[in-house]
């Protein structure tokens, strides 16, 4: 049986879409119940990875790692890769805003640094995006990539006293990342060692539909959603592209549609692992993230995430619902996994 890649859960679904303006959080406490509780034939989670943000985390509470150490040592977890919480800032915005971006990157490279000493997290990534619209990128496309990438080249070079490395998430909601194409642009322009893609199965799925960049789609716009082959070629098209720069992945589904609550933008629409509206095979198609063009497997990481953000609060307190996504992981593991 294979043991790597390591499966985790993602803990940020109770949080993204959700507060005051939407359903409730769901509180931390709950999501690593639930994740610490689903089992699949004797084989359980491996860990979680995190979303640095209120309210369930407060970065500025000196004894928040070692409570959630003793937390996930308790349940046999671990912790993979963190998400920054740089909403505050802007990578794009004036210079306070970006000095801010910068400052919460720090600030969550030392709480994984702090999780590392205290033995529950081995590996994984600090995840940021652009925190900026499409919209406002696209009225100065070149200058706001200019400045996108200094700032993560400056974040990249606190990182780097970390030992952490970056990885720019790939989601048609981020400005100067909302195509495939521009994705890498973005990459290339910031020419640092520590930075990578975070590659998810349902928002990068978009990339082949041109949503927010038509100009790059690779599916034609009439695409039949029923025609898998023209999926398998386009996913192939991006993959190539964007699969030597992915150093953290997230499996997921996606019907080929757009979806926001809360205060979320519209991005591509994660489903229920079992949802039969779905266009993607997930075991198949993460193939395409975890082998290179000639099949081989990258070993490029060493844990893989699910991630299913902003399902209504009555699916995500199913204990069935994370049953079904840690079948669906283990599949993904045993078509592309390995042993060590």
């Amino acid at each position: 049986m294979n043991n790597f890649p390591k499966l985790h859960n993602a803990t940020w679904p109770g949080l993204v879409g959700k507060g005051p303006d939407s359903e409730p959080v769901i509180p931390f406490d709950s999501m690593l119940e639930m994740t610490a509780a689903a089992e699949v034939n004797g084989v359980k989670f491996d860990g979680i990875d995190l979303g640095l943000l209120e309210p369930h985390f407060n970065l500025d509470d000196p004894d928040e790692a070692k409570r959630l150490a003793d937390k996930v040592s308790e349940r046999n977890l671990n912790i993979g890769s963190l998400v920054a919480p740089i909403w505050a800032g802007s990578a794009m915005g004036s210079d306070d805003a970006r000095k801010t971006f910068v400052d919460m990157v720090r600030k969550s490279c030392v709480f994984g640094q702090q999780l590392k000493e205290l033995g529950v997290r081995h590996y994984g990534v600090v995840r940021i995006d652009s925190a900026a619209s499409v919209s406002d990128w696209a009225k100065d496309p070149a200058g706001n990539t200019k400045l996108i990438a200094q700032t993560f080249r400056e974040a990249c070079d606190v990182a780097a006293d970390f030992g952490e490395k970056l990885a720019a998430e790939g989601e048609i909601c981020w400005g100067g990342m909302h195509s495939w194409k521009y994705m890498i642009e973005t990459l290339e322009m910031v020419d640092r060692p520590n930075i990578g893609f975070q590659a998810d199965m349902s928002h990068t799925f978009l990339y082949t539909m041109g949503y927010n960049a038509p100009e790059h789609r690779v599916l034609p716009k009439d695409f039949d959603k029923g025609d898998r082959e023209s999926i398998k070629a386009a996913l192939k098209t991006i993959t190539d592209v964007l699969r030597p720069w992915t150093i953290d992945f997230h499996v997921a589904q996606n019907d080929g549609s757009v979806f926001g609550s809360g205060s979320h933008d519209k991005t591509g629409r994660h489903c229920q692992a079992t949802d039969p509206n779905g266009l993607l095979d997930i075991a198949h198609d993460a193939g395409y993230w975890l082998r290179d063009e000639n099949g081989n497997l990258t070993k490029a990481f060493q844990h893989i995430c699910w991630d299913g953000c902003m399902f209504p609060n009555a699916v995500m307190e199913k204990q069935q619902t994370w049953n079904d996504i840690l079948a669906a992981m283990i599949k993904v593991r045993e078509a592309h996994g390995w042993s060590e």
